[in-house]
């Protein structure tokens, strides 16, 4: 995975509030769509706010002078965000949205920019508080996407996930995912409060899955709005596996089996390891988000 390194990074999308602490005090997790998983497990990434159970009437930090000023310093060129992660963060939402934002025209639609959030510990969304035991997830309320980039560690160490740039690229691009279903009304079908194998949340998941697979197929030409030329340069078949198996890494079956033991379908709300790599890799091939029907 090699970005441009002449390419300018737009630090714009990105806001750096590491190391501010939240308003109100603590978070709680609880119910929805990742809160079973999130409280046996501490580690998740999904979207909220019912579906994450945040707690309510804290708001967003304004991002510290320091942290902020640092990034918009240090993450400039593309070959920044080939030596340096937050870098590679900025690079990839700017990657990312490239594509959704000409995509959404050519569907009779208007793609409306997310900003990624990046903190430690805690954070004050619209959608409520929440520590990093979530993982990374999507705020409807505020239409941004929170990351702690501590999470790619345990994507690692915890869930057994090869990494790579690409695996987090993945990530990334599984979140914005959620801010297109979000813009296209799709979100709402996930909010039934329902669990398992066959449910909506699942399907939203598998969705956005398949939506991050769609920009990884055109990511490599999808011209960059500043420069013409596409942002990210090379994508090879390793990368792609670093993402498939980063897919089936935080699956159901497979997070179940790895700290329970069992595997209980009736509880799953992301979908299976399988699912979640045949999805991905639907998007990846035919680059079509037609193809993207998990409703169907």
């Amino acid at each position: 995975m090699q970005f441009d390194d002449d390419a300018d990074l737009d630090t714009s999308e990105v806001r750096d509030v590491r190391g501010s602490r939240v308003p109100g005090g603590r978070a709680t997790i609880g119910g929805g769509i990742a809160g079973l998983i999130a409280l046996i497990l501490g580690l998740f990434f999904g979207v909220g706010p019912e579906q994450l159970g945040l707690s309510s009437g804290d708001t967003a930090p304004a991002p510290t002078a320091s942290t902020q000023a640092e990034v918009d310093q240090a993450c400039r060129r593309g070959s920044d965000a080939n030596t340096r992660e937050d870098c590679r963060i900025v690079a990839v939402v700017n990657s990312v949205q490239d594509y959704w934002r000409a995509e959404f025209p050519r569907r009779q639609g208007r793609y409306s920019d997310a900003r990624t959030v990046m903190f430690t510990g805690q954070v004050g969304t619209a959608c409520g508080a929440a520590t990093a035991a979530v993982g990374p997830f999507y705020c409807p309320a505020d239409r941004q996407v929170y990351l702690d980039l501590g999470f790619f560690d345990d994507l690692r160490t915890k869930f057994g996930s090869t990494g790579g740039p690409f695996a987090q690229a993945y990530v990334v691009a599984h979140e914005y995912g959620h801010h297109v279903q979000n813009l296209m009304g799709t979100l709402q079908r996930a909010q039934d409060g329902r669990q398992g194998a066959n449910s909506n949340a699942v399907r939203v998941e598998l969705q956005a899955d398949c939506y991050a697979g769609v920009w990884a197929h055109h990511a490599t030409t999808t011209p960059d709005e500043r420069t013409g030329r596409p942002l990210l340069t090379t994508l090879t078949d390793a990368d792609i596996r670093d993402g498939l198996d980063a897919a089936a890494a935080v699956g159901d079956d497979r997070i179940q089996e790895r700290f329970h033991g069992r595997v209980t379908p009736e509880s799953w709300t992301h979908g299976s390891a399988a699912q979640r790599q045949q999805w991905f890799y639907t998007g990846y091939r035919t680059g079509d988000m037609a193809r993207c029907n998990t409703f169907a």
